[in-house]
Formats: C-alpha cells, structure tokens, sequence
C-alpha cells in the first residue's frame, strides 16, 4: 500500500469536513430536544462541540477509508 495516506494524515484531511458534520448534527439534535423543553444551543457552542466531537469520529472515518483503500 501507498503510505502516503496514513491515518493521521487521512485525519487531517478529513477533519473540517468530520467536525462541521458533527457541528451540525449537534446543532439539530438540540432543536429536536427543544421539544421536550431543553434548550436549543447556540451555532457556535454547537460548532465548539462539533470540533472537540469531530476528531475522534474522523479518526474512526479515516481508519475506515484506509481499509477500503487497502481491498
């Protein structure tokens, strides 16, 4: 295999893309949790939630993408 693509730096790459899908997720989750009366999260306490949420959920992305690149 090419080991150009390691997992850290599939991590890196893929980060901005990991955490601002978490960002999101968290951001939503939270309006539909409104609905039982919790508070809705501000966009940028979500996003901050979404970064820290975002490397673990990319590094898990990205050892998956390197084993598809492996097959």
């Amino acid at each position: 295999m090419n080991d150009s693509w390691s997992r850290p730096k599939l991590t890196l790459v893929l980060y901005p893309f990991g955490a601002g899908a978490a960002a999101v997720n968290v951001f939503f989750a939270s309006l539909i949790t409104s609905w039982l009366g919790w508070p809705v999260l501000s966009p940028l306490v979500s996003i901050a939630i979404g970064m820290v949420l975002g490397l673990p959920l990319t590094y898990a992305f990205a050892c998956h993408i390197q084993r598809l690149m492996q097959q």
